[in-house]
């Protein structure tokens, strides 16, 4: 038997360490692999077994890793036999290395710098299959249903109403030129002198809206939220003459100036600022969205529409669920006390003309 070479044996240890098989176990690397020369030069690798506890003690941080390192450690040949008693395999050598060259291949590498070391046991590049992939395909889909969704109406829509609501009054600026009264007055004296100019036209119409809100309808907040947006800042309406008040279901003794209903007002003190060319837009389901018919909601709100039409005629009611959901709910019976309305285009246009002064046919 040859003399025990202690480097040789940790190189071949480093090495079967670092194969894919326990790569990710140990992560040994080149501190490790410096680390178990150091002993070796230290003194403290006399022999196989002294070795063994040593790399044990640099390499392995649990038990069972100290377990692995065992069987793995009886499965090197840590003393070699002489290169004269060996045998040449029988058999060729085959197609491809594994991940890592032999120690035998590698000549003198017990003398060589550690980085090289390293550099040395990089691993082959590894033929492997390419992963097999089925040809993509497009099969048909059979439509069973169709995604039903329920608008209203859209935000254009509402810009567009609103451009009716108009109460033109000849107030403004004396810049417009009147074209027919100046032929007139040239027609008159005989001559011409000086344009005729009139005064720039303003919409003096007063809109009060009362929105219904949480409840029933919290799915519509998005639509009165544009109605409410839509009426302020993208119609002819002076701002100033925009009042926006909200209220839950039935708006008793007061309404609320913010959509959180945190900001009570009596709904006495509103009404003191309408007049008989004050247009009241009222939008709610009127207790359609659920269903029901309550004698109580009816009562309070004939209550409130009678409160109303003691300051003004020009109202109109609103509804953003389909007419035909109205019936058998409190909405069948409200809609005969004043002019009311599905909220689409058509209805939109209808509430308008009311509020506007427009009489018209009224049935249900």
């Amino acid at each position: 038997m040859s003399d025990f070479n202690p480097q040789e044996v940790i190189i071949r240890a480093f090495i079967r360490l670092r194969q894919n098989d326990y790569k990710n176990i140990y992560q040994l690397g080149v501190g490790e692999f410096l680390a178990a020369r150091k002993a070796v030069e230290g003194g403290f690798c006399e022999n196989p077994e002294a070795l063994a506890e040593t790399l044990q003690i640099l390499w392995c941080h649990s038990l069972s890793q100290q377990n692995l390192f065992d069987s793995i450690w009886d499965s090197l040949e840590v003393i070699s036999k002489p290169k004269q008693d060996e045998k040449k395999p029988l058999n060729k050598e085959p197609k491809y290395k594994s991940h890592f060259q032999r120690v035998e291949e590698i000549p003198e590498i017990s003398s060589l710098p550690p980085e090289e070391i390293v550099a040395e046991l990089k691993p082959e590049t590894e033929l492997e299959f390419l992963p097999i992939r089925a040809p993509f395909t497009l099969t048909e889909m059979e439509d069973n249903g169709t995604l039903q969704a329920y608008y209203p109406l859209s935000r254009r829509s509402m810009i567009y109403g609103w451009r009716y609501l108009r109460l033109p009054v000849a107030d403004g600026q004396l810049d417009v030129l009147d074209i027919k009264a100046t032929i007139e007055k040239a027609t008159h004296q005989g001559f011409y002198l000086a344009p005729v100019y009139r005064r720039r036209e303003r919409n003096h119409a007063h809109l009060l809206l009362l929105v219904d809100q949480n409840g029933s309808m919290t799915p519509f907040h998005r639509f009165s939220r544009d109605f409410v947006e839509t009426a302020l800042y993208e119609s002819s309406l002076q701002p100033e003459n925009v009042n926006v008040f909200y209220f839950q279901n039935v708006p008793v003794n007061s309404v609320y100036k913010d959509i959180y209903l945190t900001e009570p007002i009596a709904l006495n003190k509103v009404l003191a600022t309408c007049d008989n060319k004050t247009s009241i837009l009222i939008v709610s389901d009127a207790g359609a969205a659920r269903g029901y018919r309550t004698l109580n909601r009816i009562r309070a709100t004939s209550s409130f529409l009678f409160k109303l039409q003691r300051h003004t005629s020009l109202i109109a009611w609103l509804n953003p669920m389909p007419e035909k959901r109205w019936f058998g709910s409190s909405a069948e019976i409200i809609a005969n006390l004043i002019p009311m309305y599905q909220m689409d285009n058509n209805g939109l246009s209808n509430a308008i003309d009311i509020v506007r002064g427009k009489t018209l046919q009224h049935l249900h």
